[in-house]
């Protein structure tokens, strides 16, 4: 295998075209992000109990269909009600009690570069790339089924902006690569052209170990230490209503058997697979992940959980998901006040309903990235490059989305208050009248800024003019292509490469995995 990098130069070229921009070069390594302020509560802590004893009755008096025997026998051992005749399990409410608090409210998720190591809860928060998208997009090429030559390319984009900070999964779904191999290639992929923490999908029990070992190696490290250190996460989504399948619970025990991260998000949309009223939306959210959260803890107690929401609404007239939308920014944000009240850490999502980079997907990106950030999210899923409902990987909204990334991470950075910020030196040395362009207060500050707007166009009108009136679009479509061209991969020690050649030639010559469930 090869990484197959675009030809490019060792250090990204500084050039203008037609009066534009020099192309930004790499940002400087920026701390993670952390939140200087309390998440928003939008409903009182009678009315969140209320929620969550909803959630409790639902688990009692309806309860969850669980379509795996072994998960209905290990919930049935820990004094669950487990249906003999259907695949129906009741949960007394002190049993799910019990399991809440017995997950870690903060821990690290690690990567094969150390320093890309995530801290997941408290008051950090960190960017996902857009993830399982069956289509790419861009404007030269338009529309077109996910390929493995596109997928690479997120990759490589993907790698190259600090703002994002680990994969939420297959940017595009590259549909090129035969099922029973596509994960294989893919995780080789994320593991030698990226080195941000991976997401394995939970499609069916070898999907699962075979990239727990392809992490391990990666990270050149045995099996104490990889259940020391959780080097890999999956999200898994309940089959909304009040339902998990079998490649999603494989998932869970799975990943929980060898301490790896367990997101667990169940795809509400109000009106369609929850109640349409956003009270009666979040009941099925809480419960749906309560439930897996007592199979995690029950398959090893302390497993690293996260609580997902992705409660939304739905277009009544078409069925249509609806995103970035005042419902959607508002479960975000309770979502993340029954993820503290739980102990956990807390999953959001930034989501779009449009079809092309315009107004409605950037409005409705701030709209998401809004409700997850005022709702406290420690891992914000989808963060950079979604379009149409999930339907669409976008190269120039992947750049687009990370420019509004870094404008959330540097409003999350704290305000200095000290003797060197009040700037009463800089103001004695400009005086009445004069400007603090060329200062030196000013010049040290703009050389050390983390984060440099690489869209938005701060010319004047007269100036935008002469270079023909370059627009957002435009500048996305360019940074991309040359964040590609100048694309140069992580390093990686030989030995572990080979050690990932050598197992996913093993993997494949054995026929790799079932492509039935």
């Amino acid at each position: 295998m090869t990484d197959n990098a675009p030809p490019g130069e060792d250090s990204p070229r500084r050039r203008r075209r037609g009066g534009e921009r020099a192309a930004p070069g790499p940002a400087p390594k920026q701390p993670q992000p952390r939140f200087p302020f309390q998440p928003v509560a939008l409903v009182s802590a009678d009315e969140l109990e209320a929620i969550h004893q909803a959630s409790l009755s639902v688990l009692k008096e309806i309860g969850m269909d669980f379509l795996h025997a072994e998960a209905k026998a290990m919930l049935r051992e820990i004094g669950a009600d487990v249906d003999p005749a259907s695949d129906r399990v009741r949960f007394d409410p002190a049993l799910v009690e019990a399991h809440i608090g017995l997950a870690p409210k903060q821990f690290t998720l690690y990567s094969r570069n150390p320093e890309r190591a995530l801290v997941i809860g408290g008051d950090h928060t960190a960017f996902c790339s857009v993830a399982s998208a069956p289509n790419s997009f861009d404007r030269d090429g338009g529309r077109r089924p996910g390929n493995h030559r596109d997928f690479q390319n997120f990759i490589r984009l993907g790698q190259s902006f600090e703002q994002i900070h680990l994969w939420g999964g297959y940017p595009v779904e590259p549909v090129d690569l035969h099922a029973s191999v596509r994960h294989l290639d893919a995780i080789f992929d994320m593991l030698t052209l990226s080195d941000k923490p991976i997401h394995a999908y939970s499609l069916g029990r070898e999907r699962n170990l075979d990239a727990i070992e392809l992490a391990k190696i990666a990270r050149g490290i045995d099996d104490a230490t990889l259940e020391r250190e959780p080097s890999l996460f999956t999200v898994i989504n309940s089959s909304s209503p009040l339902r998990l399948d079998t490649p999603m619970i494989e998932g869970i025990i799975q990943m929980a058997r060898r301490n790896q991260v367990v997101v667990l998000t169940p795809f509400t949309l109000a009106g369609a697979m929850a109640p349409v009223t956003l009270a009666g939306a979040l009941v099925q959210q809480n419960a749906e992940a309560l439930a897996g959260l007592v199979l995690a803890q029950t398959v090893r107690p302390g497993s690293p959980f996260v609580y997902g929401g992705f409660t939304s609404n739905v277009d009544m007239k078409s069925g249509a998901p609806a995103f970035g939308t005042p419902e959607y920014m508002k479960t975000a944000i309770i979502g993340g006040q029954l993820a503290r009240r739980h102990g956990l850490p807390y999953r959001s999502s930034n989501t779009n309903a449009a079809n092309s980079l315009d107004a409605q997907a950037a409005y409705e990106s701030v709209f998401s990235l809004w409700g997850a950030i005022m709702g406290g999210a420690n891992m914000l899923m989808h963060g950079a490059g979604w379009m149409e409902g999930g339907l669409q990987a976008s190269f120039e909204k992947m750049a687009l989305d990370a420019d509004l990334l870094g404008m959330v991470a540097d409003f999350l950075r704290p305000v200095a208050v000290d003797e060197g910020e009040l700037a009463i030196e800089a103001m004695r040395e400009v005086g009445p009248g004069g400007h603090f362009f060329g200062a030196a207060h000013t010049q040290s500050r703009y050389r050390n800024a983390f984060f440099a707007p690489m869209i938005s166009d701060w010319r004047n009108y007269e100036t935008w003019r002469e270079a023909g009136s370059p627009t957002a679009y435009d500048a996305a479509n360019r940074l991309y292509k040359e964040r590609l061209e100048n694309f140069t991969p992580p390093p990686i020690e030989p030995e572990r490469r080979e050690a990932m050649e050598a197992f996913v030639a093993r993997r494949k010559a054995e026929g790799g995995v079932p492509t039935d469930f």
